[in-house]
């Protein structure tokens, strides 16, 4: 990787999300332990590397516009940590903070607990699968976001518990958004928001402020139940 461009997208990154010096030193730490991580964990895809800033901290970091006063985040899947992970950083010096990253690979999760050591970011790892962490998950989640998880009908099948609790869910997604909105609409009543992308002008951000289960999908998932105990 070319010390020159990397520098280049790092500028471009800070351009479309400006930070305090206090968290461009966290992001700074984070991005050394996941490009050294990176040599034998697969935290990333290896061709996105060159824009690492752009294409993952800038891209997480631009979430926080949508929901500014909250402080409670859950993130599931975190992968690599993106976005919970700048999101952490970012909120590292605001009293109550609260980054939950589900992530069920153990490797992953043992590098998110890392991260968050040496950037003194406020991130709980959570190494578990998303229904568990669901089912036992006590606090008052204001935010629930999932980057490059799952399809839209799958990730609020994960997280309606949340969501119907009055958590926002903010999910980047791609040119393709609008199929996966009329998929996840036969199953649910959506109240949503497109924003577009600040590092991806393909990219959409979907903003559900509001999830209710149609009665119709609901009828359909007792009737298969019913049928299995059959």
């Amino acid at each position: 990787m070319a010390t020159g461009a990397f520098e280049a997208d790092r500028a471009r990154a800070l351009s479309v999300t400006p930070v305090s010096r206090e968290t461009l030193e966290r992001l700074d730490r984070f991005v050394a332990l996941l490009l050294k991580w990176q040599r034998s964990t697969n935290l990333i895809a290896t061709s996105t590397l060159g824009a690492l800033w752009t294409r993952h901290v800038a891209d997480s970091l631009q979430l926080i516009e949508l929901a500014p006063a909250a402080k409670s985040w859950v993130d599931f899947g975190s992968g690599g940590g993106f976005p919970g992970l700048p999101i952490a950083c970012a909120l590292a010096d605001t009293p109550g903070a609260a980054v939950h990253l589900v992530e069920s690979n153990r490797k992953k999760a043992a590098f998110l607990r890392e991260a968050a050591r040496i950037t003194g970011a406020p991130a709980v790892i959570h190494a578990m699968r998303i229904d568990k962490f669901v089912d036992g998950f006590r606090g008052h989640a204001e935010v629930v976001t999932a980057r490059a998880l799952a399809p839209l009908k799958v990730l609020l099948d994960e997280c309606f518990t949340l969501v119907t609790s009055r958590a926002l869910g903010i999910f980047p997604k791609g040119q393709d958004i609008g199929v996966e909105l009329t998929e996840a609409a036969t199953y649910w009543k959506i109240e949503s928001d497109l924003v577009p992308s600040r590092t991806d002008p393909k990219g959409r951000i979907l903003v559900v402020r509001a999830l209710e289960r149609r009665k119709t999908a609901h009828n359909e998932r007792s009737v298969s139940r019913g049928r299995n105990r059959d």
